[in-house]
C-alpha cells in the first residue's frame, strides 16, 4: 500500500489545519490514522478510525482534533483546530503497518 498525505503547512497558534491522506490499494482498509513525530520525541498516536467510523484519539488531540474518511474509499482527513506550537511535528498517515511519507506541521506562536 501507498500512503500519501498533503495538507501541511505553517500557521499561528489558534489555528487551524485540515491533513488528508490517500492510501492506494486493492481493498478498502479496515483501520487508518495520523500519527506525528516531534523533534527530539517518539512518534505517538493521534488519530485512527475505522471502516465502520470507530475512532480513537491520542491525549493530545483529545478535543481540538477531528478524524473522518470518506465513505467506501481509503481517504481519511484530520481536521486540527486550536493548534499550539507544541503540536508542531511531522505528521504521518498510517495502515496496514506502513507509513507515508509524512506531511509537516509548524505552529508558530
Amino acid at each position: 500500500v501507498q500512503l500519501q498525505a498533503s495538507g501541511g503547512g505553517e500557521v499561528q497558534a489558534g489555528g487551524s489545519l485540515t491533513l488528508t491522506c490517500t492510501a492506494s490499494n486493492d481493498f478498502i482498509i479496515n483501520t487508518m490514522g495520523w500519527y506525528r513525530r516531534a523533534p527530539g520525541k517518539l512518534r505517538e498516536l493521534v488519530a485512527t478510525i475505522t471502516t465502520s467510523g470507530r475512532t480513537v484519539y491520542g491525549d493530545s488531540a483529545k478535543g481540538r482534533f477531528t478524524i473522518s474518511r470518506a465513505n467506501g474509499k481509503n481517504t481519511v482527513f484530520l481536521v486540527m483546530n486550536n493548534l499550539s506550537p507544541e503540536d508542531t511535528a511531522v505528521y504521518y498517515c498510517g495502515a496496514l503497518q506502513t507509513w507515508g511519507q509524512g506531511t509537516q506541521v509548524t505552529v508558530s506562536s
